[in-house]
């Protein structure tokens, strides 16, 4: 499936984007790390028909032009703000966060928390998650090091948000609370084999603690998805973002 694209012109450059639907609150797809637009392929469709929904490509991905300063979650929350903004989106948005795309929803509804109405954490990034990787091998290891060093030499590729992730951790826990809005966390249920027992063990306490962020928290376990459950069981993501909207809707009515 193909997707209609424009850019707009911000004031750090420009993104290529994708709108469609109508209706509030607008659902705004958070890509994960280096993810296009096409990575939404199987639920944006049903999520149009559902409510307005704003995709993107961040500085760097696909068509979107290169980063020129350094992509920290702020810098990242603050040129889709100016992008929303600009193609007339306004708030409060639910927000859909995948992987990398996680932290910085979670950074977008603690910073600006009037402006965000729902968060649905899809196999989203944790701040601790950082820490998984003292349990990887030291071969893995290796490889994301010298992955690192090539990715210096480039003048563009210094300031991705691969390299300020971080930064956008420390960014969160220096932030203000987590609103008290309706929460959804996503979780893969398929063993990732390249991730030791005690990483899994982790990951998934810090899943849960994505619920607990909020009193109207949900869990839900993909069952036969591992990272990209939007696109390995697109139903249950669809259900998750829709029931998600259904609560904002009821609960801004009363």
């Amino acid at each position: 499936m193909s997707f209609s694209k424009s850019k707009i012109k911000t004031s750090q450059g420009s993104l290529q984007i994708h709108v469609s639907g109508t209706g509030d609150p607008p659902i705004i797809l958070i890509n994960g790390g280096s993810g296009p637009i096409e990575g939404w392929m199987r639920v944006l469709p049903a999520l149009s028909a559902a409510s307005s929904v704003f995709a993107y490509n961040r500085f760097g991905v696909a068509g979107s032009d290169k980063p020129a300063s350094p992509q920290d979650g702020v810098a990242i929350v603050e040129a889709l703000r100016e992008a929303l903004s600009m193609t007339g989106f306004k708030p409060p948005y639910l927000l859909v966060g995948h992987s990398l795309g996680g932290l910085y929803a979670q950074l977008f509804a603690r910073l600006h928390p009037a402006e965000a109405a729902g968060v649905v954490f899809l196999e989203a990034s944790h701040p601790r998650d950082l820490a998984l990787q003292d349990y990887q091998g030291k071969g893995v290891k290796a490889v994301n090091r010298l992955l690192s060093l090539f990715d210096s030499l480039s003048p563009h590729k210094k300031f991705g948000e691969v390299h300020f992730v971080e930064r956008t951790a420390e960014q969160i826990r220096e932030s203000g609370d987590f609103p008290d809005i309706p929460v959804w966390v996503v979780t893969g249920g398929k063993e990732n084999r390249f991730m030791p027992p005690e990483a899994r063990r982790h990951r998934m306490q810090n899943q849960l603690e994505l619920v607990v962020l909020s009193r109207f928290g949900e869990h839900v376990i993909a069952s036969k998805s591992g990272h990209f459950p939007q696109l390995t069981e697109p139903s249950v993501v669809m259900e998750a973002i829709l029931a998600c909207l259904e609560r904002i809707r009821v609960t801004s009515a009363k």
